[in-house]
């Protein structure tokens, strides 16, 4: 992988603050597809969410489901849709376990960059997911499709 894709997906994460979810829910297997606030996760690589275990799309957050994440620059009318760069990931689900020094870090960093998420991350009913890559598509544009071996995806952690 080039170090500018590397640059590109970098600052998606850095500068979009919501990720598209897809996901299949229990029993049945429904589609369904959700937005969520994210940040990465200490390593660079996972993504970390906060979702109410009453919201519908929670039930298919559950430990080794597979759910698929969607990234993309901002639209506006002077780009072509097309041409906006993007990335999705198929991750595996890890939800993290409250009060545990896994999910005060978490928490920390969540805060940091949505404050006014306190409140909500105080309450018993909201949970913090990490979402971990395995494979992804990265569309830098019309035609620019570029494949995201996990070996790829471990490429995407800052280096120290």
């Amino acid at each position: 992988m080039l170090k500018s894709t590397i640059r590109d997906l970098r600052a998606l994460f850095d500068e979009q603050r919501v990720l598209s979810l897809a996901l299949t829910l229990p029993p049945d297997g429904a589609a369904y597809a959700g937005l969520l606030p994210f940040i990465m996760d200490t390593g660079g690589v996972a993504f970390l969410v906060r979702a109410s275990k009453l919201a519908r799309h929670s039930r298919g957050l559950i430990a080794g489901a597979r759910v698929c994440v969607l990234i993309h620059e901002k639209d506006d009318e002077s780009k072509d849709p097309l041409q906006l760069k993007r990335v999705t990931f198929e991750c595996d689900v890890e939800p993290l376990a409250a009060e545990t020094p896994a999910w005060n870090e978490a928490r920390e960093r969540y805060l940091a960059r949505f404050p006014s998420a306190e409140l909500t991350l105080g309450l018993t009913d909201f949970r913090i997911y990490r979402l971990v890559p395995q494979t992804g598509m990265y569309v830098a544009g019309f035609g620019r499709a570029i494949a995201l071996p996990p070996e790829d995806i471990a490429r995407l952690a800052p280096t120290p």
